[in-house]
């Protein structure tokens, strides 16, 4: 019997977590989505400085401390809000392209289907930058050269 409650009790702090979960991201969509502008076919990346999940198909990546992304993958790309690494494909040398490229995590390949370029040094200069913006995921962000 003890065990149905703690079962019960789990799955509602669960279904918590997730709520408050998916409400950052709709905030930090929000927020990145003000300074985004039009949609790009691809852009340049030597090596991926951070990344943050904004939504269950979407994710920023900086390119450089100053260069950000908002870029969305295709649908079915399951549970890319829980993940804890990226890899961003790049089949074309040292650029990520929405018509050849994958955000690959797990044992999923979700293809790029949306690039818009983050005017990221307005952010900063409009003081819309958190630190949690501030400091790079560094240790999980990987690049892939083909994969």
């Amino acid at each position: 019997m003890r065990l149905q409650w703690l079962m019960i009790a789990l799955a509602m702090l669960a279904g918590v977590a997730h709520a408050d979960t998916r409400a950052h991201e709709d905030e930090e969509f929000a927020r990145y989505k003000e300074y985004a502008g039009a949609p790009i076919d691809e852009f340049p990346m030597f090596r991926m400085w951070k990344w943050q999940v904004v939504g269950p198909e979407r994710i920023i990546i900086w390119s450089t401390i100053n260069d950000a992304y908002l870029v969305r993958v295709e649908k079915p790309c399951v549970r890319l809000e829980w993940t804890h690494a990226v890899v961003v494909t790049q089949k074309m040398r040292q650029k990520v392209s929405k018509k050849f490229d994958f955000v690959v995590f797990g044992n999923q390949r979700c293809k790029i289907s949306e690039i818009l370029p983050v005017d990221y040094k307005a952010m900063l200069k409009d003081g819309k930058v958190n630190e949690v913006d501030a400091s790079p995921k560094a240790a999980e962000a990987q690049v892939s050269g083909g994969t």
